[in-house]
């Protein structure tokens, strides 16, 4: 069974920068099981995973913006010290959850705090980054015919 939309997917993968360093991996852990199209993974990491088998082996590199999106200058907002809670100072580094306008929680790094503003960086900490994306499929099961 090759991997298709709506399988379930159990994996170990890692994640690598171009240089090498590892930013995730379930290699020495628990496997990965998810189901195709979710949104478990990032779109650009299940497209890569499309057609292989349980017991296939890949490493692939992908190009910036082929994973996590290209970084967007207008994912960059200065946003006013008073919509913070009270009592918190952000200082630049600080990754902070913030919700989006539909109630999912998304994380924004500080970059820098000026007088009564912060300048926060919602982009994708591996957006517009080349990564290294190792997998070995563990195994592949299609979704059950719905019988009426």
């Amino acid at each position: 069974m090759s991997i298709t939309a709506g399988c379930r997917v159990t994996l170990h993968y890692a994640l690598r920068l171009k240089d090498g360093m590892e930013v995730d991996s379930s290699f020495g852990d628990e496997p990965l099981t998810f189901v195709m199209g979710e949104g478990v993974l990032d779109k650009g990491l299940e497209l890569a995973l499309f057609g292989l088998r349980a017991g296939s082996q890949q490493t692939l590199t992908l190009m910036p913006g082929q994973a996590f999106g290209s970084r967007r200058e207008d994912a960059i907002r200065w946003l006013d010290l008073a919509t913070f809670p009270a009592g918190m100072s952000p200082e630049p580094g600080q990754i902070i959850g913030f919700s989006d306008p539909h109630g999912q929680e998304i994380p924004g790094a500080v970059l820098e705090v000026m007088n009564d503003r912060v300048n926060v960086d919602f982009n994708h900490p591996l957006a517009g980054r080349e990564i290294v994306f190792e997998v070995d499929i563990l195994e592949v099961e299609y979704p059950p015919l719905d019988e009426e």
